[in-house]
Order: structure tokens, then sequence, then C-alpha cells
């Protein structure tokens, strides 16, 4: 059983003064330590878990900096080691002395007085006691959220139907883990089921779910804090329990200098305008302790009706930090993004088709077989053509940097191919098979959405180059910071002679139209809105004015929004890459790019010296040698350490929210998708997605303890 006592021979805490009690660490050459220095032999050969679970420490024999204290909690820093012993011999000025001094000090204080000794076997006999109600109340909750948290990592719904319902302690999962640890010796949790008749109500279980999502919010805050600079990403809203979220990610780099993207959590997304926009951010500062003035970047993912209202709480954030630059999100391609911002009828219908389109067809081999199938027929004397669009359909070809231009390509097949089932003769597919093939194939046959997307598709082929080079490696988004200027001179020429191209574009719809025998007709949703007869107004006309100008002016403004020149400046500094400085080794790098991140390096006055010298370290390559060639691996150089403007420089632009990451540093963002797509509506929830996708946070179990007996100081009393 646990000891409510420290494991230290004839140490007094608890009797003439209260101390905190840590658990031995579970780190085996911590935990060696540990027990080396309280000078108990007898639990060397304990295992870590062991001492783990059943032995403490008092806070009497730890420095007093190694012990972190705040409202909440008192809790070790993750590298202590007790170092004071020989407590009981403090002098009057409560100073702690140690090593020789305490044993001499301790034998003239203990002259005349008489000794009783006891073998370290008594003393552990003696320091094993029942627990009190206080410590036995701290193991029946340490137990409830062990379960809790082995639950939430596995992404095992807690309230979710257990696989055997039995009487007594209900049908949830979580009760039935609780029984299954019952029935393997938790004693605990025994006497608890015993008093009550259950372990844990729905109530208390909601709490604790509360505080959980507390705590490892402020362990996120912590690591945040612990590294300085950070940047601000949000995705696409999702919905739980009919509530509308806003998912929040930073990424930062860490004391290893590794990149890192973290999952911070789910923002109520209600209300609208400048009042959710302040709501937001207080929300970030207030509630969960961000240092906002840290934020050197920000990147959104967002379309549809909740577009304005991201988009004003960016504006928000840049009014408040102006060192938040705007950027691209590297989750999303250059292109996708361009066009889920633009708050078009057509565009959008093209948007949310193709994304039925992925669902429909990725939920069965049987329906992708249908569609390569479709594929054959319409590319029967182009086989190689054939086989690369099969190839890419079973891929998640809609987010790819082009997509459009897949899409018109496969469009008539797409469309014979959901008219097939939607017809079902051979009565293969269910009615909701047929009825989401038929919702496919009216939006395909709709003209407003074959133009949509032919002006997509070459609108964006000005920027494929530029966006595949921004969110490729490090030497291709160098070059595409400095080409920006010529994608702009194209889109330029493009709206200059909007009229030329415009008629280019509805030409090729027009004919695209005819294959499918689709009529060539103005939105329904216009004509009744203005009472126009049908054939009133020109279709030609109609597009220009409602499609190509306002897609040619979109891009060319979000271009120039999402690409400032700060923004540009930070992806220039990419040439501080060495295998990019060996690349263009007649041009220095430059300083004029760098000094974006004047008031952000430690030594802005050396600046010039240390960039010459770092481009003179890596502008010549020995026989043999290679040079890192992206971020990563130069944020991992053993020499960066002697250039601290340097590794500033390199920190600052690994937050940049444009640059991909290395899969293993993208973890985050994928356990995410993972979690909302794997986990039934009815059971998702925004404290458990934080804890499923945070599984590696590293929170104290312990301390989460403490947190949950302070906040419900009457339900840990009742316990």
């Amino acid at each position: 059983m646990m000891q409510n006592r420290c494991a230290v021979p004839n140490c007094t805490s608890g009797k003439s003064e209260p101390q905190p009690l840590f658990r031995f660490p579970y780190d085996q050459e911590r935990s060696k330590k540990w027990v080396e220095k309280c000078q108990r032999q007898d639990l060397a050969d304990k295992l870590p878990d062991q001492l783990y679970r059943y032995y403490r420490l008092c806070g009497k024999h730890f420095e007093t900096s190694s012990i972190l204290r705040d409202a909440q909690s008192t809790v070790l820093k993750d590298d202590a080691v007790p170092t004071i012993f020989d407590v009981h011999s403090q002098p009057q000025n409560g100073q702690v002395k140690r090593g020789k001094e305490a044993t001499k000090d301790d034998k003239t204080e203990s002259k005349g007085r008489k000794k009783i000794k006891k073998s370290q076997a008594e003393t552990a006999t003696e320091d094993v006691q029942a627990p009190p109600e206080e410590d036995g109340v701290k193991e029946y909750l340490r137990s409830l959220f062990e379960v809790l948290a082995l639950l939430g990592e596995q992404n095992i719904p807690p309230t979710g139907p257990a696989e055997n319902k039995q009487d007594g302690l209900g049908s949830s999962t979580f009760q039935a883990l609780l029984e299954y640890r019952m029935n393997s010796g938790d004693e605990v949790l025994k006497v608890k089921f015993d008093e009550n008749k259950e372990c844990c109500s729905s109530a208390q279980l909601n709490q604790m779910i509360e505080v959980f999502e507390k705590c490892i919010h402020s362990k996120l805050v912590e690591e945040v804090k612990q590294n300085g600079f950070f940047s601000l990403l949000t995705d696409d809203l999702v919905q739980i329990s009919g509530e509308w979220y806003l998912p929040v990610f930073l990424r930062y780099v860490d004391q290893a200098n590794c990149q890192q993207e973290r999952f911070f959590g789910l923002l109520s997304f209600e209300g609208d305008g400048e009042t959710l926009a302040e709501k937001l951010l207080s929300e970030l500062t207030d509630k969960w302790g961000l240092a906002m003035e840290q934020c050197r970047g920000q990147a959104h993912s967002c379309s549809g009706i909740h577009l304005s209202k991201i988009k004003t709480f960016a504006a928000k954030l840049i009014e408040k930090h102006p060192m938040a630059v705007l950027a691209l999100r590297s989750t999303h391609t250059l292109n996708v993004s361009l066009a889920n911002g633009m708050a078009l009828s057509g565009v959008q219908l093209v948007m949310s088709t193709l994304k039925k389109i992925q669902s429909f067809f990725s939920q069965s081999s049987v329906l992708q077989l249908e569609l390569e199938h479709a594929i054959s027929i319409f590319y029967a004397d182009k086989e190689e053509k054939a086989k690369e669009l099969k190839t890419t359909c079973q891929t998640n070809w809609i987010r790819r940097h082009d997509a459009f231009e897949v899409a018109v390509e496969i469009l008539e097949a797409l469309l014979l191919c959901v008219d097939s089932i939607h017809d079902n003769e051979d009565m293969r597919w269910n009615d909701q098979v047929t009825h989401n093939a038929l919702e496919i194939s009216k939006a395909l046959a709709d003209f407003e959405f074959v133009m949509a997307l032919v002006v997509l598709k070459n609108v964006t082929t000005l920027t494929r180059a530029f966006g595949e080079n921004v969110q490729g490696n490090s030497a291709d988004a160098y070059f595409a910071a400095t080409s920006l200027k010529a994608v702009l001179h194209s889109l330029q020429e493009v709206s200059d002679n909007i009229d030329v191209y415009n008629e280019f574009w509805n030409d090729e719809a027009v004919n695209l139209a005819a294959a499918m025998e689709i009529p060539v007709t103005v939105p329904r949703s216009f004509l009744r809105k203005h009472q126009s007869e049908p054939g009133a107004v020109q279709p030609e006309s109609y597009y220009k004015e409602h499609l190509s100008v306002p897609v040619v002016n979109h891009v060319i403004k979000e271009l120039s929004e999402l690409f400032c020149e700060d923004h540009l400046k930070a992806l220039r500094c990419l040439s501080l890459i060495p295998a990019v400085i060996e690349q263009h080794k007649s041009t220095e790098p430059e300083e004029e790019s760098i000094q974006v991140y004047k008031n952000d390096i430690p030594n802005a006055g050396t600046l010039s010296a240390e960039l010459h010298c770092w481009w003179v370290k890596y502008s010549k390559k020995g026989k043999g040698e290679t040079f890192p060639s992206n971020l990563q691996e130069t944020l991992q150089l053993a020499d960066v350490k002697f250039f601290p403007n340097m590794l500033a420089v390199l920190r600052l632009i690994g937050i940049l929210p444009t640059l991909a990451l290395e899969d293993s540093c993208d973890v985050a963002y994928k356990r995410f998708q993972m979690y909302m797509e794997n986990t039934p509506d009815r059971f998702k929830s925004k404290s458990l997605a934080l804890l499923n996708v945070n599984y590696d946070v590293g929170y104290d179990l312990d301390a989460v303890v403490e947190v949950y007996m302070k906040t419900y100081p009457d339900r840990a009393e009742a316990s």
C-alpha cells in the first residue's frame, strides 16, 4: 500500500510541520539516484514502478528552486534530485545544513539525549502504513484519472457502451474498466464501490474531463513559454454537439531546436464580427494564458459562411500584434486555399462538390473501381493518360496543387459514373449511395459549376508553380520568395485583358458542357433575385462580371496579403540554409531580409560580421562533404550555437506557417483529423479531443488530482 510519510529514515516531516510528498520518478536512473540519496538500501531491489506507486519523499529534501508552486498545485521540476538530509537538525534561522556540517551539528545536539536506533527494515515497515483519509482519496481519484487518460489516449469514448453490459456499474466503457481494475485488486476502488454502490457518477466524470483539459492546457502553455516565439494556426471549423468550434494549433521550435506543432484546443465560434474576434483573442490570452506579443505568424483555413468572421479575427490579431504576420497554412495547398477564400456561389459550389466526390468514392473500393472504369471508357485511346488519372484518383486529389486541372480532365467520366450508379439498373447500390450519386450528378450538370471549374483551372495555372515551390524544399521556397513579382505581373496582365481571357474560358466551358449535354444557362437564383426572364441575361457577360473578374481580382489581392513584404523577407532568410548558400555561393545572404527580425535576435550589432562568417563557412564545400539541405537539419548543426544571431533567425523561420513540416513534426494535425473522422458525432468532445491529440504531452497525474481536489473540494471530501 502507498506510504503516507517520507521514505527517508527518521524524517520528522508531518509531525512538526506539514510538507508536500513527491512520488519517486518513473525514470530508472533518476529513481536509482533517489534511493541512493535517501539511504534506503532495502528499496534498491524494487522496480521504479513500485517505488513510484508506493513511496514518497517530502519537500524538505529538495532545493527550493526544484519545487514549483502555484495557486493550484505543488510539483517538482523534471530533473529534481533530493540533496538535503538530516533535516531534524535545523538551526534557528531556518537554514538547512548539509553534508559534514549537518552531521557534526547533529552529533553535538544529540549529546546527552537518549538515542533510539532502529534498523532500516524496521523504519521501512513503519513508513509503509495504511493511507490516511486524504491519501486514500488521492489514490481513488488517481485510479479514476488513470482510466480516463487511457480511454482518452486511445480515443475510446468514456460514456460509450462497453462490450459486456453488467448490472451494478452500468454499461459505459469507463465503468467497465473501473470494474476490471477492482477485479484485478484495486482495493481503493473496491472500498468506494462498497460505500456508494458506484465508483464515479456522470457529473463527476464531466468534472474530471474538464480538469484534465485545464491541466493539459497549462502544460502546453508552459511548454510554449519555455521556447519563446510561436505562430498561431487555425483550421476548418468543426461542429460538436450542434455548436461551431475553431481548432487552434501552435507552431514553435523547442529547446532541442526541433520544429513542433501542437493542437491547443477548440474555441467556441458563436457570435459575429468584431465581438467574436475580441472574444477569441480574450480566450487565447486570459483563459489559455498565451503571451500573444510572442506571436510571429498566423495562418487560417476556412470557407463558406464563416469566412468573413475568420478574416475579421485575423485583422484584429494583426491590429493588436503587428508582428503576427499573415501567412499560408502549410497543410493546405495554395490553389485550394485561394479557392476556399472566395465567397462566390459558383466557386463554393465547386469546392463543396469536390469534397462530396472525394467522400463518396473513398467510402468503397467498389465505387472507386466504377470511377476507374468510366475513366477507361473516356480515355480508351490514351492508355497512359487513363492510367495516370486512375492513380491520381486513388489519392486525396482534391487537395493537390493541380486539383482543378484533374477535375476538368475527369469531369465527363465522373458524370457518366454517378449517373450510372444513380440509375442502379443492376440493383447493386443501396438507397443512400444512389441518393448521394444523384446529388453529385445534379451539381456536375449545372453550367455554373462547369464555368467556375474552368475559370479556376485557368487562373490557378498561373499560381501553381509558385505554390508548389513555396511549400516545397528550402531551395524552392527561397526561389519562390523571389518570383512572386512575376506571378503577380502575369495575373495583372490577365486582369487588364479580361475580355479576351473570359471569351477563351467561356468557349472552353461551353464546349465541355455540350459534350456532357448540359444547357448553357445563367444561375436560376440570379434570375429570381433580379426578376429577369430566361434569355434576358447573356451567360458570357454574366459569368465575366460575376465570376471571371472577381476570381482574378481575389487571387491578386489574396496573394498580396498572404505574401506581404515581411513574409517574403522571412522566406528569403532561407538563404541561410547551407545547401542554399553553396548553390548560390557567389551571393552573400541579404542582411536586409534578416533585418525583419532585428528586434528578436540577441545581438543586432554583430549581425553583419556573424552573417559574413556563416556565409564563408558554408560557401565552400570540401571533398565528400555534405551540407544540410533543409531547415531542420540546419538547426541540428553542432556549430550553430556559436552563431547566436543565425540560430535565432533559423528558429524564427522554423515557426513560419507557410513552410511544410517534417512528417515527424506534423503529428498533431494528423491526429486531430483522425479524431474528427473516426469519432461518432455523439461522442465528440472538445476536451477529449485535446487529451487524445496531446497524448504525449507528459502531464503529471498527481498534479491533475491536486487540481481536481482544489477545484472541487466538496466532491473530493465526499469521495
